[in-house]
């Protein structure tokens, strides 16, 4: 089973939006939920996409198994991404304009995304995830950022997201000229906290 193109819309039209939103949602999540946070975000004027995973989630195993035990869902959902940008930038958005938002799952799939198709976009923010692989494929990751703003925000310890796959995806993203900002919360548990929304709303406004 692979997945079915399903964006949920949110927010100013797409045809009359500056600037775009595309929201990831988490293991077993909605798009609906991840859209609800908004009401949270800096996003006056932004057109709001999220793809809904078909049966919830985008891969079935843990982000840090073997790749081949993630396909075909794993390659199917960054299609899925790329499918969203693509219909931003058929409306006339261009990728300085295009924002990501990602948690968990969605952080991991919002990361492995970006790092293979890297330009400069809006700006980023991943709560709880990394990179994508038991072991990392550099070959897979090309482009400049030509310093997008990056920000993530992870708990440690957590039972998902190691954190030293969380370094290893910063070292990356800086690498490919990208501009990180590294939130690491002592025992925040599995969930987005005021502050990471604060964090957010930097890079959104």
């Amino acid at each position: 089973m692979v997945h079915h193109l399903d964006i949920k819309t949110a927010g100013t039209a797409l045809n009359e939006a500056a600037k775009v939103l595309i929201m990831i949602h988490g293991r077993g999540g909605r798009a609906e939920d991840i859209l609800g946070l908004t009401q949270h975000l800096n996003v006056g004027g932004y057109a709001l996409l999220a793809p809904q995973a078909t049966n919830h989630t985008w891969y079935p195993k843990s982000f840090i198994a073997p790749a081949e035990q993630n396909e075909p869902w794993l390659s199917s959902a960054i299609n899925i991404v790329a499918t969203t940008v693509k219909a931003a930038i058929d409306a006339g958005i261009t990728s300085e304009n295009i924002y990501f938002f990602g948690f968990s799952q969605g952080a991991c799939l919002t990361l492995e995304y970006i790092t293979r198709n890297a330009r400069k976009f809006g700006g980023v923010v991943a709560i709880i995830g990394g990179v994508i692989g038991e072991k990392i494929n550099r070959a897979n990751y090309g482009g400049d950022f030509q310093q997008t703003p990056v920000f993530i925000g992870t708990s440690t310890p957590d039972f998902h997201v190691p954190i030293e796959r969380v370094f290893e995806t910063e070292n990356i993203l800086k690498e490919m000229n990208a501009v990180v900002n590294l939130q690491v919360y002592e025992n925040a548990g599995h969930a987005i906290n005021q502050e990471e929304i604060e964090w957010a709303n930097k890079i959104l406004s």
